[in-house]
């Protein structure tokens, strides 16, 4: 079923923008994503977390980015522009999710490829990131031009338990 096209916008701190993000985060802990969380993840949780990063995102330290189709969020991505000050040529990416009814349908290509052109508006020249090893996005992130710099092995639990290496990312924009 088609719901119309894509957009791609910054996400505010409104009531219904914390309530999407935080079933996203959810949804995405369930299913194995390593986004920092174990599962099962509370509601509560979730919404603290996102209440935290959206009240970043209002003082210009990151930029949040949701995809929506049929006016639903299907994914977001996280931008943090706030780095140490002898790093203000490089930005971040975190925190990206895809809704699990939406993957493999471009919506993280679409998310990334915008957080980077926002990057960019930034006067931001490199781009960093990292993914778990154990089924990570490494295969995506390199699709995308990112160079893998290498892992450091056992950096955090998977969402269901045992440890998990990280790979670390770069990309010159």
């Amino acid at each position: 079923m088609n719901n119309g096209p894509m957009l791609i916008r910054p996400l505010a701190h409104d009531a219904a923008t914390l309530a999407a993000l935080a079933g996203l985060l959810i949804e995405t802990v369930a299913h194995g994503g390593s986004v920092s969380f174990m599962h099962p993840l509370s509601g509560q949780e979730a919404r603290a977390f996102w209440q935290g990063s959206l009240a970043a995102a209002e003082q210009g330290g990151r930029i949040i980015l949701g995809a929506f189709t049929g006016g639903a969020l299907v994914g977001t991505v996280t931008l943090l522009l706030d780095l140490p000050p002898n790093q203000p040529h490089r930005a971040e990416i975190a925190k990206m999710m895809t809704a699990v009814a939406h993957r493999g349908k471009g919506v993280a290509s679409a998310l990334l490829a915008e957080a980077e052109n926002l990057a960019r508006l930034h006067g931001r020249s490199l781009v960093t990131l990292d993914t778990a090893e154990d089924e990570g996005a490494a295969g995506f992130y390199e699709k995308q031009g990112y160079i893998r710099t290498g892992v450091i092995p056992g950096f955090a639990l998977k969402p269901h338990g045992g440890l998990t290496g990280t790979i670390i990312y770069y990309k010159q924009i």
